[in-house]
C-alpha cells in the first residue's frame, strides 16, 4: 500500500470536507451546548448535540490522520523493507478511515442524517409487475434490517392477485435519507415467471420515490380547515384487530388534492399521526419544488414505470445485476434482493455528487 498515495487522498479530502468550516461551526455548537438555556428545549439539545458530535467525529477522524500519516511519511524512507511491511495493518487501518471521510462526503447534502419516507409502486406488468413490488419492499427492509434501522409501515395495498399494489413506509436511522436517496427511480426485473403456467420469461417495472421526514425545524403550515379526514374499516393483511375496527385513516390535503393513507396499526390516533407526518414531508417538498427546484436532486428523475426508465435491471435467469447510471453490476441477484446494496447505494452517490459518469447504454443480452 502506498503511503504517498493514502497522503494524496487525504488531500483531496481535505476540499471536499471543509474542515476550517467545520471546526468553526463546531466551534458555535459547543457554546450553544454550555448554555443552560438551551437544556429547556429538549429538541432542540437533542438536534444541537447529533449535530455537534457528527461533526466531531469528522474533524477528529481528519485531524487525527492527518498527524498520523505525517508522522509515517517522516520515518518511511529511513525504514528497511522488512520495517515498513510491518507497517501494513497501520495503513490499512488509515485506508479505512479514508474511505468513511470519502463516504462521509457523499453525504453532505441537505437533509442526508433524516430519516426517510420510501414509497413503492408497480408499473407496467399487472400481476408480475406487483410481485416485483412487494420484493422491492421486502428487499429495502431487509437493507434497513442490516443497518440497523427501523422500519415504521405507513400503508400497504395488496394487489389484485398477489404482491403490492402500493406501499410506504418510513426508515429511521442515522442518515437513512441520504443512503436510500440514489435508490430513487424505475426498477426492472427479468425473470421466468412463476404467474407463467409455460415459465415465459417476463419483464416488469416498479417505481422508488424517498423523500427525506421532515421535523418540527422545517415550517410547513396545515390549516385544519384544508384537510377531509376520512375513517374507514382496513383491508388487508394486519389481524382480525385491524380489520375490524375503523381504524384505518386517509386524509386529504384540499388544496393540492394530496392524499395519504396509513391502515397498518389499530390506533386510529395513530395511524392519523403517521399520514399528516407524510403529509407534511410531502407539502414540504411541493414547496421546496417551488421555491428552488431542488425536487430532482432530492428524488432524482421522475420517470415513466415503464420500459427505457429504468435505473436499475435485475435479470434473474442470467444471474445479474446492473445498474444502469453507474455501470456497477453484481453478479449475486439474491444477495441484492436480500438487502445487500451498500456497493450501488456508494456509487449512486457519486454519481449523484457528479464524481462517476453516467453510463446508460441498454442491455442488449436482455
Amino acid at each position: 500500500m502506498d503511503l504517498k498515495a493514502l497522503q494524496d487522498r487525504l488531500d483531496a479530502l481535505r476540499g471536499y470536507l471543509d474542515i476550517p468550516g467545520k471546526e468553526a461551526r463546531l466551534k458555535e455548537l459547543d457554546a450553544k451546548l454550555q448554555d443552560p438555556a438551551l437544556w429547556s428545549q429538549p429538541e432542540e439539545a437533542r438536534r444541537t448535540a447529533q449535530e455537534a458530535a457528527r461533526l466531531r467525529k469528522t474533524v477528529e477522524t481528519y485531524r487525527g490522520l492527518e498527524s498520523d500519516l505525517q508522522g509515517l511519511l517522516e520515518l518511511y524512507e529511513e525504514l528497511s523493507a522488512e520495517e515498513r511491511e510491518a507497517l501494513r495493518p497501520e495503513l490499512e487501518e488509515a485506508a479505512a478511515k479514508l474511505d468513511e471521510l470519502y463516504h462521509a462526503t457523499l453525504l453532505s447534502f441537505p437533509h442526508a442524517e433524516k430519516n426517510a419516507i420510501l414509497t413503492i409502486q408497480p408499473g407496467a406488468g399487472g400481476t408480475e409487475a406487483c410481485d416485483w413490488a412487494e420484493m422491492l419492499l421486502r428487499m429495502y427492509t431487509r437493507f434497513a434490517e442490516r443497518q440497523g434501522f427501523q422500519v415504521e409501515v405507513v400503508d400497504v395495498t395488496p394487489g389484485a392477485e398477489a404482491g403490492i399494489d402500493y406501499a410506504q413506509i418510513i426508515v429511521r436511522g442515522e442518515n437513512a435519507y441520504g443512503l436510500l436517496s440514489p435508490e430513487a427511480g424505475v426498477h426492472r426485473l427479468v425473470r421466468p415467471s412463476p404467474f407463467d403456467a409455460s415459465g415465459r420469461r417476463h419483464t416488469s417495472f416498479a417505481g422508488v420515490e424517498v423523500m427525506p421526514e421532515v421535523d418540527d425545524t422545517v415550517e410547513v403550515v396545515i390549516r385544519p380547515e384544508d384537510l377531509r379526514i376520512d375513517v374507514f374499516r382496513a383491508q388487508g393483511h394486519g389481524g382480525q384487530g385491524v380489520n375490524t375496527t375503523d381504524s384505518a385513516v386517509r386524509v386529504v390535503h384540499l388544496p393540492t388534492g394530496i392524499t395519504v393513507t396509513c391502515q397498518t396499526t389499530r390506533s386510529q390516533i395513530k395511524n392519523k399521526e403517521l399520514a399528516l407526518k407524510v403529509l407534511k414531508s410531502r407539502l414540504f417538498e411541493l414547496e421546496w419544488k417551488k421555491k428552488q427546484e431542488e425536487l430532482r436532486k432530492l428524488r432524482g428523475e421522475v420517470r415513466p414505470i415503464e420500459w427505457g426508465s429504468q435505473i436499475r435491471s435485475y435479470v434473474l435467469d442470467k444471474q445479474y445485476v446492473k445498474d444502469h447510471r453507474t455501470g456497477l453490476m453484481r453478479f449475486d441477484p439474491q444477495n441484492v434482493l436480500d438487502g445487500d446494496l451498500m456497493d450501488f447505494i456508494w456509487a449512486g452517490l457519486e454519481w449523484k455528487a457528479g464524481r462517476r459518469e453516467a453510463q446508460e447504454e441498454a442491455l442488449a443480452e436482455d
